[in-house]
C-alpha cells in the first residue's frame, strides 16, 4: 500500500536491448521521469552495472554504497533499497559496479537465481502504478531476473546491420523465460531510437517493419543532442528541454504505449 493508501494494479516493464549504446537507459529515464511528470506514481529499477540511470536521477548516487543498491537484492536477497529520486512521484532503486560481477556468482547459485528481483519487488509493488527496469546490455542472469519480473518488455533498437541481428537473440531469451520462469511475459514492442535522416537508419527501419509487422512502435526516438546535454545536467529530458525534438517524441511514446 502506498504512502496515500492507495493499492495500484502494477505494470512492471523491463526495457532492454543486447547492445549497449541503443538508448536503452535513455528510454527508461524518460518513460519513468514522463509517467511521473504527469503525476503517477512510478519505481525506475536500475539493474545495469553502468549505473546511469542512477547517476541521471539520483542526486547523491557518488555515496551510494553496495548494500544501498540493487547489488544487496540480488546477490545477498535484501529487501529493496527504494530512495526518492530527482523528479516528483519517481522513486529508484539504484545499482552498482558490483553488480557487473553478479553473474558468476548466479551462473553457481542454485536457489531461485531467476527471481531474486521478482521476490523482493512483490512487497512493494503494490505502491506504484509503474515500474520501470533499466536492463543491463546483455543476455545475463541480471537481464532474467528482469524479465522473470516483469510483465511486459519493450526493446530498444538503433540503426544497423548487427543492431537489427540481436533482435533474435533476444526474442529467444524472452521466449525461454516465459517458458520456464514466467508464462505470463510479454513482448511491449521495439522501440527505434537514434533516428536520423540517413539511408543506413531509414533502411533499418524499413527492414525492422518489414519483419516485425506488427510487434514495431508507431514513434520514432530521433538523435537529438538535448538528450546528452540533459543527462549531462542530470535531468531528464522533460526537466531539461521540454520542448525539444526528444522531448516531443517520448510524449508520443507515452500516448502509444499507456494513452496518457
Amino acid at each position: 500500500m502506498s504512502a496515500s493508501g492507495a493499492v495500484y494494479q502494477t505494470m512492471i516493464i523491463s526495457i532492454a536491448s543486447q547492445k549497449g549504446g541503443v538508448g536503452k537507459t535513455t528510454t527508461s529515464i524518460s518513460i519513468a521521469a514522463g509517467l511521473a511528470h504527469r503525476g503517477k506514481k512510478a519505481l525506475l529499477i536500475d539493474i545495469d552495472s553502468q549505473a546511469n540511470s542512477s547517476k541521471v536521477l539520483l542526486p547523491d548516487f557518488q555515496h551510494i554504497r553496495p548494500e544501498q543498491s540493487i547489488y544487496a537484492t540480488i546477490i545477498d536477497r535484501k529487501p529493496l533499497p527504494i530512495r526518492p529520486s530527482s523528479v516528483a512521484h519517481l522513486d529508484i532503486v539504484p545499482s552498482h559496479i558490483l553488480l557487473s560481477n553478479t553473474d558468476v556468482k548466479l551462473t553457481t547459485a542454485i536457489d531461485h537465481r531467476e527471481a531474486r528481483l521478482k521476490s523482493q519487488l512483490s512487497t512493494v509493488v503494490s505502491d506504484y502504478e509503474y515500474v520501470i527496469i533499466d536492463c543491463p546490455p546483455a543476455l545475463s542472469w541480471l537481464t532474467i531476473n528482469s524479465f522473470t519480473a516483469s510483465d511486459k518488455v519493450l526493446i530498444t533498437v538503433s540503426p544497423g546491420y548487427f543492431e537489427l541481428d540481436s533482435i533474435v537473440q533476444i526474442s529467444k531469451t524472452i521466449q525461454e523465460v516465459r517458458e520456464y520462469f514466467n508464462p505470463q511475459i510479454d513482448l511491449m514492442g521495439f522501440l527505434f531510437t537514434m533516428s536520423d535522416p540517413t539511408v543506413n537508419s531509414k533502411t533499418s527501419l524499413r527492414v525492422l517493419r518489414q519483419t516485425y509487422t506488427d510487434s514495431v512502435l508507431k514513434t520514432v526516438i530521433p538523435k537529438n543532442t538535448d538528450i546528452r546535454d540533459a543527462h549531462f545536467h542530470r535531468q531528464d529530458i522533460f526537466t531539461f528541454a521540454p520542448h525539444s525534438k526528444s522531448a516531443q517524441a517520448y510524449n508520443r511514446l507515452l500516448v502509444e504505449l499507456f494513452e496518457l
